[in-house]
């Protein structure tokens, strides 16, 4: 498995987890449910772990990838929010341990803003790799890519089997 499948395999986990994460804590304090909070802890945690593997197989694909210069800006906004992100995580994460998952209100809503803005800005993230990939070919060796689309174009072109 090269360095960018690596980062393919675990680049969904932040955003997925991070936006649980918002929605069990909005839902639990809503509903005054404990049960609901402790769930947002705990996809925030995993979050913050999972990102510090995401960021790390990133930077070590980043030099491994072919890029245009269109890529490269996509590449360095990408890099840029994603070590931003996953600081912030952390430091979310950090802020739950240490008060042990339980917020004065001012706090609460202090945290819950910026959860909310910082898992908009996951969706981000995700948004701009999946551009590279998916309007870019960015991971596709030059080689793979110029096969694969000789093999489509020679689709295109047979008849359609029944």
């Amino acid at each position: 498995m090269t360095l960018a499948e690596w980062h393919a395999a675990l680049n969904d986990f932040p955003p997925a987890l991070f936006v649980a994460s918002v929605v069990f804590d909005l839902w639990g304090v809503a509903r005054r449910r404990e049960a609901l909070v402790a769930a947002g802890y705990w996809c925030l945690l995993a979050a913050g772990v999972t990102a510090v593997f995401a960021l790390a197989s990133g930077l070590l694909a980043e030099e491994n990838v072919q890029q245009t210069a269109e890529v490269g800006r996509i590449v360095e906004t990408h890099e840029t929010l994603g070590i931003a992100l996953t600081i912030l995580l952390a430091g979310l994460a950090g802020w739950r341990v240490w008060r042990k998952n339980h917020f004065s209100e001012p706090e609460r809503q202090s945290y819950t803003m910026v959860s909310i803005v910082g898992a908009l800005a996951m969706l981000w993230l995700a948004h701009l790799g999946g551009t590279m990939v998916y309007r870019h070919a960015a991971g596709i060796p030059s080689d793979v890519l110029r096969t694969e689309l000789r093999d489509r174009a020679d689709t295109a072109t047979r008849p359609a089997e029944r």
